[in-house]
């Protein structure tokens, strides 16, 4: 490690889709002596790799990393549930004397790991009568219900994410308050540094048609194809990825390639636009504005500064 005595326990590498959290947080961890444990709620699942970016075993350089692959695409991943596997690895890396480095833009997971947060429990009568309304209104209707009784949740949850709505509804019904407010305050339970890596809005946005572009150059098609085979569709949470949902519907003939790519980028930017406004909500975040023409370790230097500020 570069320091001896070091003021923090876990760096977290947060922001939007397509900023290049992934190259940052493997570069962090071979500078600071640590291991990269995976905060994107879609790389939890074996075979989800090119629509959700996941680096390849080269590009991590020797890194390890931790949960990823961890859950077949026919299951639901649990907030709660990943906040156990989360914490349970911080300690064990701790222990070791090692660096948790935590990248990923799944918000809530990354206060999961890192902050004292408790999950609401769930009441079997509600989920069972949310759920059966979402199948009969579909996850549109419930969105607009969830942001009429907190806007704040249905801006930070994708209008088609279902499984995450009916969750929000069901707390709200049980605790009788929205469902951002049994989040508290930013407190955490390690001594934890976060750094926001942001582009200027024109930037991101050109980055995420090219980044959709080259999922579907790549095989998206064909790996979805393959996971549906597998029983992607059965899974509440992994057919609702972005690019995913899309491909879905192209293999279905709902939209041909062109529109499949371009409500991919669409709904991509809308869901960058939501994590944003999410991570500016925490005045812990220290931002850092990428300059995609500096030299490649600019980012990196501004980062360890902070680190080690």
């Amino acid at each position: 490690m570069t320091s001896s005595s070091p003021s923090f326990q876990v760096v977290a590498v947060v922001g939007a889709t397509a900023v290049g959290k992934s190259d940052l947080g493997v570069a962090l961890a071979r500078e600071l002596g640590g291991e990269v444990i995976n905060t994107d709620s879609m790389q939890l699942y074996r075979g989800m790799d090119i629509g959700t970016a996941k680096l390849s075993l080269e590009e991590r350089q020797g890194v390890p990393h931790h949960l990823l692959d961890i859950r077949d695409v026919t299951e639901t991943a649990s907030v709660a549930e990943y906040q156990r596997l989360a914490r349970a690895k911080i300690d064990e890396l701790l222990a070791a004397g090692k660096v948790p480095v935590l990248v990923g833009g799944s918000g809530l997971y990354v206060r999961a790991a890192v902050d004292e947060l408790e999950f609401p429990g769930t009441d079997p009568e509600v989920r069972a009568r949310l759920e059966a309304e979402l199948t009969e209104l579909g996850s549109g209707a419930l969105h607009a219900r969830l942001a009429a009784v907190d806007p704040a949740a249905a801006a930070a949850i994708l209008p088609s994410n279902g499984r995450r709505i009916v969750r929000a509804l069901e707390v709200v019904e049980i605790t009788g308050l929205p469902f951002t407010a049994n989040l508290p305050g930013h407190q955490s339970v390690y001594e934890a540094v976060q750094i926001g890596v942001e582009l200027p809005r024109p930037v991101l946005d050109a980055r995420i048609a090219l980044r959709v572009d080259h999922m579907w150059e790549a095989g998206l098609l064909k790996e979805v194809a393959e996971l549906d085979a597998q029983g992607l569709r059965e899974g509440r949470t992994a057919s609702r990825a972005l690019g995913y949902a899309q491909a879905l519907a192209q293999l279905d003939g709902e939209y041909d390639e062109s529109q499949a790519r371009a409500e991919t980028v669409r709904a991509t930017r809308r869901f960058a636009r939501r994590q944003e406004s999410w991570f500016r909500r925490d005045p812990r975040v220290h931002w850092l504005v990428r300059d995609l023409d500096a030299p490649a370790d600019d980012l990196l230097r501004r980062a360890l500064e902070r680190v080690h500020a």
